[in-house]
């Protein structure tokens, strides 16, 4: 009776295996491998930095003002489209790009810390030459990695904008996707292929943006995509709170806080805590506007924008 049981558990045990192992390859979408080809004809330019390619666009005058727009945590920086439009119009040079594991950037198997998105984001300024005093926007998991960049280098800052910004996010990573294997299952079949649709959530109007899900799926077709997302969960990005940030805290750099009200993803509640870390910060909460409102209300936000920057020449 014993020895039946034993056989029973391992035949339970063989086919759960089985059907974990089908289900992970069937919910795959990585089958394309990211090279020189899958990058010909694509928007923007491509430069070789250490842990990889990273797809940026510079456009602007090379004597004007240069700011830099940081993307969320999955989303490329075609959701900067509009805003790149009016910062053009009034003279400013506009530089946005690709964390590693987005857009065409590479996925490289690494820890995608702050330190991490730090070093990209300044290896980027200084192989484009771009030495002076940068202004620095961020959306959601952006804000925290404009903070940091802020304050760890407030001499190359003159400006810094948060939108919608991710702090703490989570108190800590959950412990299935923390825990070796079974996180990248979950990512893999459960948490990957429904990010896609799952953008939709940041609009309180998604009816307004028909393409939002199809302009996202291209990226996740390329092999490290939901490696690269598990790892960004596994980081320390979006546990860091607000009030971490101490040098920026406490220096006098200019700073302008923009939050939709109808926020779902970082709630908006949560502003209060951001407000509470840097008070000196110009706020301003956006009516009629989920988590990106710089695209549900981009004629207002365009327009504080502009006038925050002209402020602080």
């Amino acid at each position: 009776m014993k020895r039946l049981a034993i056989r029973i558990l391992l035949s339970l045990v063989v086919l759960i295996a089985m059907v974990a192992t089908i289900a992970y390859v069937a919910r795959n979408r990585e089958h394309l491998a990211l090279d020189d080809a899958a990058r010909r004809g694509a928007p923007g330019k491509f430069i070789k930095l250490s842990n990889g390619v990273t797809q940026y666009e510079l456009t602007g005058p090379d004597s004007a003002r240069t700011m830099v727009l940081l993307n969320g945590a999955t989303v490329p920086f075609y959701m900067w489209d509009s805003t790149r439009v009016a910062l053009l119009a009034n003279g400013f040079r506009v530089l946005r790009y690709n964390y590693y594991g987005r857009g065409l950037s590479d996925r490289p198997n690494l820890a995608y810390s702050l330190a991490t998105y730090d070093g990209q984001l300044m290896e980027l300024l200084d192989s484009l030459n771009i030495r002076g005093p940068v202004d620095v926007a961020g959306i959601s998991m952006g804000g925290p990695i404009a903070a940091n960049f802020a304050d760890q280098h407030p001499d190359r800052t003159r400006t810094v904008t948060l939108f919608d910004p991710a702090f703490h996010m989570l108190a800590e990573t959950p412990w299935p996707v923390a825990t070796p294997v079974l996180g990248e299952f979950l990512m893999r079949v459960f948490v990957a292929p429904g990010m896609a649709a799952g953008q939709l959530t940041d609009l309180l109007h998604p009816e307004r943006f028909p393409d939002w899900v199809s302009r996202y799926e291209p990226q996740m077709q390329y092999k490290g995509f939901a490696r690269s997302m598990l790892h960004t969960i596994r980081g320390d990005v979006m546990t860091r709170t607000a009030g971490s940030f101490t040098t920026l805290a406490k220096n006098s750099t200019p700073m302008l806080m923009v939050w939709g009200k109808e926020d779902h993803t970082v709630p908006f509640a949560k502003s209060d805590t951001a407000r509470s870390a840097f008070p000196r910060a110009e706020f301003h909460a956006i009516d009629d506007a989920g988590h990106l409102p710089q695209m549900e209300q981009a004629a207002t936000v365009d327009s504080l924008l502009i006038h925050f920057l002209r402020a602080h020449p």
